[in-house]
Formats: C-alpha cells, sequence, structure tokens
C-alpha cells in the first residue's frame, strides 16, 4: 500500500504541474518518387482536481501504512 501511495503521490505533482499530455503521431503519405511526413498533435488534458485528489490519496496510503505498523 506504501508503493501505490508513493505512486500516486507522484501522478498528482506531476498532474498538478503539466495539467496534460501532449504527443504526436506521425503520418507518412506516398506520392511515388516523394513522401511527405505530417505529424498530428494531440492534447489529453488533465484537471488540477484529478491531481489533487490523487496527491490526497497518495498521502492517505503513506500515513495509514505507516499507522498500522
Amino acid at each position: 500500500m506504501k508503493l501505490l501511495g508513493v505512486v500516486l503521490i507522484v501522478f498528482g505533482v506531476v498532474a498538478l504541474i503539466y495539467q496534460g499530455v501532449t504527443f504526436l503521431i506521425p503520418n507518412t503519405t506516398d506520392f511515388g518518387l516523394f513522401s511527405i511526413t505530417l505529424s498530428d498533435q494531440y492534447s489529453i488534458p488533465l484537471s488540477p482536481i484529478v491531481g489533487g485528489m490523487a496527491l490526497i490519496a497518495g498521502i492517505l496510503l503513506v500515513l495509514s501504512s505507516r499507522h498500522r505498523r
């Protein structure tokens, strides 16, 4: 449980800092001797609420695993 808590804390901090994920998908078209490569940009926005909830849940998991011992 402690490991899951640490992972949630890291995910929460990263989600609060970056607030989304952006990635490129290359698309290549061939015209005989020529080829054209274009990249399509996609983004997945992450709400700060998701990052905050993950951070709080991670802290609670770490603290509850420490309390059990």
